[in-house]
């Protein structure tokens, strides 16, 4: 097979696997002309090369001595760093990306996106927070790098410096997926469950086109779903999952039975697969959501029923929003009132570094580092 045929890796692949195909995925992981030879202690690591080797003798195939490394606890995998902890990203590109300056055109921020892009597995909500750039991309923008540009760059390279590691799969175990919506946005989080302990696999997000950002809320984390099942379908086809989402009218659409077009396909489309869904509120989601509310109002069945009764004293003692409501919002979901001037909001935000939410209380830290308050919302 000719080199710069469209189909010469392909050809390629399938050849490597023909010659390798009873050891993939037992003692050898095979991409193209890269080799990796894996085994859970140093002998057993050794036969494995040993079989490895008799192998490319048997079927002619050629080594390169100076690209082989041999018997390593950590090496650079298709760009990842892969180890005992995981899958990391590799130091070497992140230190390239860490000196680039914010882009100066068009072209700069293609490549800039080009780069991030490799690691958006390893980056919550990348699409999100890649959005103020790439809408300089669009056809006849004027090319503006303005504040919120700049901030999403930082943001993004900071990200990646700080990528943390990822798992790889254990097909013995289950999958969970976490996911949610906004306003123009979709993101969704892969991963297992191993000792009572979320492990991340992957991380995954989207920009909604013009068309789904009319959808409605309900509509919106139902397309999340979706997403993240067409994302993931390598992973996840013929295997347990769990469905985690902020909203308990999912559960009611997929028992729907005159639902729209739209939403019968997406329907069908889950029926392929083994899942289950679950409701989780917001601030439980927290891996998955970037638009945490400080109310639920969906009822789960996690929730105890609501009252009917209420007494007459405490229900006319409510006269005004509470005071700490603001303060609340911002620990929960990190919103700040539109209505505060500049100094209101930074003496918001150096006054948040004394409280702590944990859902549904507010707790204000005492000059002795103690919780002296609690609010119950």
């Amino acid at each position: 097979m000719p080199f710069g045929l469209c189909n010469a890796p392909a050809t390629f692949q399938r050849c490597m696997l023909a010659i390798f195909s009873d050891l993939v995925e037992k003692c050898i992981e095979v991409f193209m002309d890269d080799f990796s030879v894996f085994g859970s202690s140093s002998d057993t690591c050794l036969e494995n090369l040993d079989t490895l080797l008799k192998r490319c003798v048997e079927t002619n195939l050629v080594l390169n001595w100076e690209k082989c490394h041999f018997m390593v606890t950590e090496s650079i995998v298709l760009g990842h760093k892969i180890s005992c902890r995981g899958i990391e990203v590799d130091k070497a590109k992140i230190e390239f990306i860490e000196k680039l300056p914010p882009p100066v055109n068009v072209k700069g921020i293609r490549s800039f996106l080009g780069h991030a892009g490799f690691y958006r597995r390893f980056i919550k909500d990348f699409s999100k927070i890649a959005k103020p750039l790439r809408n300089l991309l669009n056809k006849d923008t004027p090319f503006k790098f303005d504040t919120n540009c700049l901030s999403a760059f930082e943001t993004l390279k900071n990200k990646l410096i700080s990528a943390p590691v990822i798992t790889a799969p254990n097909w013995q175990f289950g999958f969970e997926l976490m996911c949610d919506a906004n306003d123009y946005a979709i993101g969704a989080v892969l991963g297992q469950r191993k000792e009572k302990v979320f492990r991340v696999i992957h991380y995954a997000s989207k920009v909604l086109n013009d068309t789904q950002t009319n959808y409605a809320t309900t509509e919106k984390e139902f397309l999340a779903i979706v997403y993240a099942l067409e994302k993931f379908r390598a992973y996840l086809i013929g295997s347990k999952i769990i469905v985690f989402t902020d909203h308990a009218a999912i559960k009611y659409l997929l028992t729907k039975s005159d639902s729209k077009p739209r939403l019968i396909r997406w329907i069908l489309l889950l029926q392929e697969f083994d899942l289950e869904t679950k409701d989780k509120k917001g601030s439980e989601n927290n891996v998955a959501d970037h638009l945490s509310r400080l109310v639920n109002n969906e009822v789960t069945t996690l929730e105890p029923e609501l009252s009917e009764e209420f007494p007459d004293e405490k229900l006319l003692s409510i006269q005004e929003r509470p005071w700490f409501a603001d303060m609340a919002n911002f620990k929960a979901a990190g919103v700040i009132p539109e209505d505060l001037n500049w100094h209101q909001r930074k003496k918001m935000i150096n006054d948040a570094k004394l409280y702590v939410w944990d859902d549904p209380h507010l707790f204000k830290i005492g000059v002795d580092n103690l919780l002296r308050r609690s609010y119950l919302l």
